[in-house]
């Protein structure tokens, strides 16, 4: 993992691994990045993603808010949704029930374009968190600056990783994870809109994860 664990939930772009890529909520935990996390229920934000592979360059939108809440083993929880639309239309639609405090990740809901939503085993990705853990360890503040992004100007704290030269810069102001912009050596990701009125999109009934259901859908 080259990213930081704002830009997991981005890697749910690649449908095929959505459950693998939005794992690792847990590393929150560290103090620096947990303050970021402001949960407001109907509330959200949305970011135009940009991959710069060659002949593989992608541009993607994606919103991600807060649609829920309830309780978690005894604690607050939160419902967080993420819809992401690829340059053909097509929309991914996911969330995660997550602690309040520590998000910890309990739940995860997907429904892949025109498919209906599946509830997801939480044990598929636990073997991808120790890398996440490492990578977390390249991240450090450098300080606050001024930016402007589609969405407006925000004063942010800006992170940095010396290792493979990506920055992120993040605000009070947005929900649910204060990103305002990511860059990267071949990505980058900006704040398109700021949303005051972010529904519940997953609305049908849902099932339980059938692999070989999913595999014969996707090809």
């Amino acid at each position: 993992m080259k990213r930081m664990t704002w830009v997991l939930l981005v890697l749910a772009l690649a449908f095929t691994s959505p459950v693998r890529a939005q794992m690792g909520m847990d590393l929150f935990k560290r103090p620096g990045f947990t303050k970021v996390f402001r949960p407001v229920v109907g509330q959200g934000a949305e970011y135009q993603i940009n991959t710069d592979s060659g002949a593989n360059a992608k541009s993607r939108t994606m919103q991600m808010g807060i649609v829920g809440k309830e309780s978690v083993e005894g604690k607050e929880g939160y419902w967080m949704q993420m819809v992401i639309q690829d340059e053909q239309g097509q929309v991914l639609l996911s969330k995660m029930l997550m602690g309040g405090t520590d998000l910890q990740p309990y739940r995860m809901i997907i429904q892949p374009p025109g498919q209906p939503a599946m509830e997801m085993p939480m044990n598929m990705a636990t073997s991808n968190r120790g890398k996440v853990a490492e990578s977390m360890q390249d991240w450090h503040s450098v300080g606050t600056e001024t930016i402007t992004v589609p969405a407006g100007t925000f004063s942010c704290e800006h992170w940095k990783n010396d290792k493979n030269g990506g920055d992120v810069w993040t605000s009070d102001k947005v929900t649910p994870f204060g990103m305002v912009k990511e860059a990267g050596k071949d990505h980058s990701m900006v704040l398109t809109k700021v949303l005051t009125d972010f529904p519940d999109r997953i609305t049908g009934p849902v099932q339980k994860f059938d692999p070989q259901m999913m595999m014969q859908q996707m090809q």
